[in-house]
């Protein structure tokens, strides 16, 4: 789950974005809220923020996104409830609050507005209240038993893993075959894999670099391994001012042939040393 917030001064409009219809928009959070439309809740809002004359962005405004899988299994009275908690973690519970829910994506979200003047007149702090809605967020997900952005990094780093692994097989693969002397071959080895070899063109039409696509994710090929960055695998054409793509010849962007250039040399130089 995703907490996002800010302050803003535009009432009316935000919650005419909310209730907006277009968005499959139900309402499932009120408090100290009679009204049902967008300036009734307005007027409902700004008859209490006019206690407090020196506060301008006066109105709270946040996103609540749980997972996708977690977003589909959780009806209106679910999201009331995340709604309720969140408030509770931000302590926003005695100011007025009308929440609504957005179903028109795949993702479903919340959109929580909170007078940020209370019954009293006192503002509510908004310092670094980016941060706090995600802390707030978090916290929320874990009382709800759904998951945190930190489950949803952890299951990324383990896909990340597991297809940088196969890549670098398949690189391996590739690399150790008989006759894998020009990149069309190895980008053919590659693809015969299951694995796309993407080459990165700058502005100038040179050869910059290269990703890997495997199952859906693309990885450029130096945060797959050091051995597979682009300079290593051109280190065998060093001398060439071009590689041949698709039957199409394409020049070596100069940071990139110097950057071949000096893996042979230091190879050169080793081989020497060992000699």
């Amino acid at each position: 789950m995703i907490g996002k917030g800010s302050s803003i001064s535009s009432t009316l409009g935000a919650l005419r974005y909310g209730n907006n219809p277009d968005k499959e928009a139900e309402q499932v959070y009120s408090h100290l809220i009679v009204g049902d439309t967008a300036e009734e809740i307005t007027r409902e809002f700004e008859a209490v923020q006019h206690l407090n004359q020196n506060c301008e962005r006066n109105t709270l405004s946040f996103i609540l996104s749980p997972t996708v899988n977690d977003g589909a299994k959780m009806n209106n009275k679910d999201l009331s409830e995340l709604t309720k908690t969140f408030i509770q973690q931000m302590k926003l519970e005695e100011r007025q609050a009308v929440a609504y829910v957005h179903r028109d994506k795949e993702h479903t979200h919340v959109h929580l507005y909170v007078n940020r003047i209370d019954l009293s007149g006192k503002a509510y702090k908004d310092s670094f209240i980016g941060k706090q809605s995600q802390w707030a967020a978090e916290r929320t997900a874990k009382q709800m038993g759904i998951q945190t952005v930190q489950d949803v990094q952890l299951e990324k780093n383990k896909a990340l893993a597991h297809t940088r692994g196969e890549i670098q097989k398949a690189h391996q693969n590739a690399i150790s075959q008989h006759g894998t002397k020009d990149l069309q071959t190895y980008i053919n080895r590659m693809r015969d894999q299951q694995i796309d070899v993407i080459p990165i063109i700058n502005k100038s039409k040179q050869l910059q670099g290269f990703r890997f696509e495997y199952q859906g994710q693309s990885i450029k090929g130096s945060a797959v391994n050091r051995s597979m960055s682009a300079s290593n695998l051109l280190r065998s054409i060093n001398r060439a001012k071009s590689v041949v793509l698709s039957g199409t010849s394409v020049p070596i962007a100069p940071s990139l042939a110097k950057a071949v250039a000096k893996k042979v040399l230091k190879i050169v130089i080793d081989k020497g040393i060992g000699i």
